[in-house]
């Protein structure tokens, strides 16, 4: 029995945030925005525009890859049709020093390329582990 075209577009959609992540994780510009719709956007939640397009989105990792202890970790994930919402716990180098900061973020899926991103920002913890 063949799956269905929802079924498709789900694995699709949790493929690709997946991909991109993994490219976040390495810190590989290039395959991260591989990831992305040339006209990507991004979101503050729950409409605030702070990036749109590659090029913005390159100038604002540029900084964050960068940093040698980034890492996020996925501590819950909801997948449904072309939307994937992840609970990321993300190891950065704070103001304070190293830490965590946790976010939720809503990526929007099209034609294989993650077309839209909204983020809640959660806190930040200095001293904390993922």
């Amino acid at each position: 029995m063949s799956q269905s075209a929802s079924a498709v577009e789900t694995n699709s959609a949790e493929e690709v945030v997946r991909k991109q992540i993994d490219a976040y994780n390495a810190r590989d510009m290039d395959a991260f925005l591989a990831t992305f719709a040339d006209e990507v956007e991004i979101f503050g939640f729950p409409n605030t525009p702070s990036a749109k397009g590659k090029e913005e989105m390159r100038k604002r990792y540029t900084v964050r890859f960068s940093d040698t202890i980034l890492h996020c970790i996925i501590v819950k994930r909801i997948v449904m049709g072309n939307t994937v919402i992840d609970h990321e716990r993300v190891r950065v180098t704070l103001p304070e020093g190293p830490g965590v900061m946790e976010a939720i973020a809503m990526y929007e899926v099209h034609d294989g390329k993650i077309a839209k991103v909204t983020f809640i920002y959660g806190k930040k913890t200095p001293g904390e582990e993922l």
